[in-house]
């Protein structure tokens, strides 16, 4: 079976009931992009709310060119905002559930403007649940973040054990999983939330200042320009392939486990790599896609404000309670990607 089968293969399997009808917001962010291609080839339904201000076209243009005849009758787009009620009100209208991916990423952003951070991932959030709720569609599942998790040194990451909120970013996305307990405790409703740890993958956006850390290496390396790592390299953090995001939001999005409702669990690899361990896989894997193998050397700039030491998620809960288990490793992740990366990135 090759790598992308085993994706496949297991969404194929999965319980969630067939033909329904999903909002998605944020479709055109590189994550949404890939659970819409995903939910078009199990036939699902559609609906995509974005505002195109971080995702983009392009990425739902790949979409339509992988799924033409999918796209064409399950997909409906609407160019929108989640800060606006009567806009996730309208998108909510006559969908059993909603995966809810929108949201203004990035510490630094967040610590720059907070008042953009806090209104589209709070309110925007507050929006969609009361959408939810108003429209009689009990289920919800919503993306968090490992930077919840501050300063608390011990590892693995685990719910519960919180540190200092460091980042605007990190405290509104620690607001969005006290609002979702809230709503499944006082409505009844059916709300997962998954933790994400530092996703990567096909469609990543480069470019800009807030860009991840694996694409703008890509870039850098393709084009044999430095590529900087803040601290010495020995940071590390929990990579995730986006595949193992979209297989843990389908598994969400079907739970029927009561304990689930109201949480918000990890998801990752429920491992660590070092900066400087990545940037060796990554140049390894994109040199596999070369004639030549790249040469470029990183070089180390002081570390970043609002930046955690480690991260590690320990994922025990998403296994037990929606039956996750992380579907491709760090250096499989960058295998499947590294060819989309050298033919989109150049």
């Amino acid at each position: 079976m090759s790598l992308s089968q085993r994706f496949t293969n297991s969404i194929k399997s999965l319980p969630l009931p067939p033909k329904q009808k999903i909002l998605v917001t944020g479709c055109a962010g590189f994550i949404g992009s890939h659970l819409l291609e995903a939910l078009l080839e199990l036939g699902h339904k559609v609906v995509g709310l974005d505002n195109l201000s971080s995702g983009r076209q392009f990425n739902l243009d790949s979409v339509q060119s992988r799924y033409p005849e999918a796209f064409a009758e399950n997909f409906k787009f609407i160019k929108g905002d989640i800060r606006d009620f009567a806009t996730c009100t309208e998108a909510a209208q006559g969908v059993d559930a909603i995966i809810h991916l929108a949201a203004l990423g990035s510490v630094p952003r967040s610590i720059e403007n907070p008042r953009n951070s806090i209104d589209a991932n709070i309110n925007g959030f507050f929006n969609i649940l009361e959408a939810a709720r108003s429209g009689g569609v009990e289920r919800v599942v919503f993306a968090s973040s490992s930077s919840i998790y501050g300063d608390d040194p011990n590892l693995p990451k685990k719910d519960g054990q919180y540190g200092r909120v460091l980042s605007p970013y990190a405290a509104s996305k620690r607001t969005n999983e006290l609002l979702a307990e809230a709503f499944a405790n006082c409505y009844n409703m059916k709300v997962v939330g998954l933790r994400f740890f530092n996703v990567f993958g096909e469609r990543q956006n480069p470019e800009g200042p807030y860009a991840a850390v694996i694409p703008k290496w890509t870039i850098a390396l393709l084009s044999q320009q430095p590529c900087y790592i803040f601290g010495d390299g020995e940071t590390s953090r929990d990579f995730t392939y986006v595949k193992n995001v979209i297989y843990g939001l389908l598994l969400a999005v079907s739970a029927e486990s009561q304990a689930a409702f109201g949480r918000t669990l990890n998801l990752a690899c429920g491992d660590s790599t070092t900066l400087n361990l990545l940037f060796q896989q990554l140049k390894a894997a994109l040199s596999s896609n070369l004639d030549a193998p790249l040469s470029t050397e990183a070089s180390y700039k002081d570390f970043r404000l609002g930046d955690i030491r480690h991260s590690h998620a320990d994922i025990s809960q998403a296994m037990e309670l929606i039956g996750y288990k992380p579907l491709y490793d760090v250096k499989e992740g960058l295998e499947i990607c590294a060819p989309d990366f050298v033919k989109n990135y150049v």
